[in-house]
């Protein structure tokens, strides 16, 4: 079904500009697209991995459309799962980031795949006159349907840029009339430093991670252009984005659901996703939060007013003396100090059996700051039993491949430095 509906894309796009690949120095039409997906070798591997940033990893995509195999696609290095590929009618996996636990692989049919990427170009407008300009990992879910998919099954043409930095990415964007930009809130925020967000962007998408509201702000107001929040899933594809051209007015907004998608909270607050996109399981060792087009997510999360507003991971709760609290709202209160880069906030096991967790707030500072400070500061907007009681300043906050923090990473780190890191950040002043 891809195959066939990638053969009438190519034919009704003809001798336009389909791919073109700025490390290579390559471009293909459509049509020459087509032609040399068509002299392949069909292998007769059940299953094909894609990897890279790079034309290869289309091809291998035909590939494995054209000769029925199991796609699976991997970042640079990464080994391909250790699992039998699914039994028909699934055509792909995907592995999850593994952001707040072990990686997961989901099995696909190419209907579902298909509808993730018809919602996505319905609902955000993408334009064969706009292309694509391919920064993002080809491999991940938020690549693939945005960028990937856009050009097989919509003829959305892909610029692959050579790599994300800013010179690259001025470069990548020369001469053409106007572009659609997916990134991630590291990237968008690298650029606009730099100055390098390129003036003909028609269409700024942001996902992968939450998108600050004071840098949406200041891109607007540097350049006119409004970055679009996005927010998804590898299980189930888009789920929401933010169409209004305003900023919006809560960072926890991601906007409404996509065309197609339905979205309800269960009882503990979470929400729950439901469309054709949703994937078929995960593989091998079903579960029943996935399966029969619904998701059940993590994400705790607020209807309002037909937008979504995500507050934070049922699983990341923090338990204070029997007190839940969000990691996410202390953050977004500790976001609004001036000295505040970048922050991150988990709970760690208490000496103190009653106290349950010890809040703690891991923190890159843009100007001079310390516990005491920013203790002030949070008690002016959060209750008490919120307030971080350990600081750990620290440069930056790395992100994954994929433009993800992971909390459970930083967590980690901190529980094993052990008690010589917790001296040194001390107690709450």
């Amino acid at each position: 079904m891809l195959y066939e509906r990638w053969c009438e894309v190519a034919r009704a796009g003809g001798e336009e500009f389909a791919l073109r690949d700025l490390a290579a120095g390559q471009q293909w039409s459509f049509a020459e697209l087509a032609l040399a997906a068509e002299a392949l070798p069909p292998g007769d591997a059940r299953m094909v991995y894609p990897q890279g940033h790079s034309a290869a990893f289309i091809f291998d995509v035909l590939r494995g459309w054209r000769g029925g195999a199991v796609v699976c696609p991997l970042e640079p290095g990464q080994e391909p799962p250790r699992v039998p590929a699914p039994p028909r009618p699934c055509c792909h996996l995907k592995i999850t980031s593994a952001t707040t636990g072990a990686p997961r692989t989901i099995a696909f049919t190419a209907e579902q795949l298909a509808a993730d990427a018809d919602n996505i170009v319905a609902t955000m407008g993408l334009r064969p006159d706009w292309p694509n300009l391919g920064v993002i990992s080809l491999a991940h879910s938020y690549g693939f349907s945005n960028v990937v998919l856009p050009l097989l099954l919509h003829g959305i043409p892909l610029i692959l840029a050579p790599s994300p930095l800013p010179e690259a990415v001025l470069q990548a964007a020369a001469g053409t009339k106007a572009l659609t930009v997916a990134g991630v809130p590291a990237l968008w925020s690298a650029w606009h430093a730099a100055g390098a967000i390129p003036h003909h962007v028609r269409l700024a998408i942001s996902a992968g991670a939450p998108l600050a509201g004071t840098l949406e702000r200041a891109v607007l107001e540097a350049s006119g252009l409004k970055i679009h929040n996005f927010y998804g899933s590898s299980e189930c594809g888009g789920i929401t984005y933010d169409k209004a051209n305003d900023p919006r007015p809560d960072d926890g907004c991601v906007g409404t659901p996509l065309r197609n998608v339905g979205v309800s909270l269960n009882e503990d607050g979470c929400l729950t996703v439901r469309s054709r996109a949703v994937g078929e399981t995960y593989w091998p060792g079903p579960d029943d939060s996935l399966g029969k087009g619904c998701f059940q997510t993590s994400d705790l999360a607020e209807l309002k007013g037909g937008r979504v507003y995500l507050r934070g991971r049922l699983s990341d709760q923090i338990n204070v003396a029997g007190r839940k609290v969000s990691p996410g709202t202390i953050e977004q209160a500790l976001a609004e100090h001036s000295a505040v880069r970048e922050c991150l906030v988990f709970g760690v096991p208490s000496e103190d059996a009653d106290r349950t967790e010890v809040v703690v707030a891991c923190v890159a500072a843009s100007g001079p700051a310390s516990g005491a400070d920013l203790k002030g500061f949070l008690q002016g907007k959060l209750p008490s039993w919120q307030v971080p009681r350990q600081w750990w300043f620290v440069e930056s906050l790395t992100t994954n491949p994929r433009g993800k923090i992971s909390r459970a990473e930083w967590r980690r780190k901190f529980m094993q430095a052990g008690p010589t890191l917790r001296r040194r950040v001390g107690p709450r002043p």
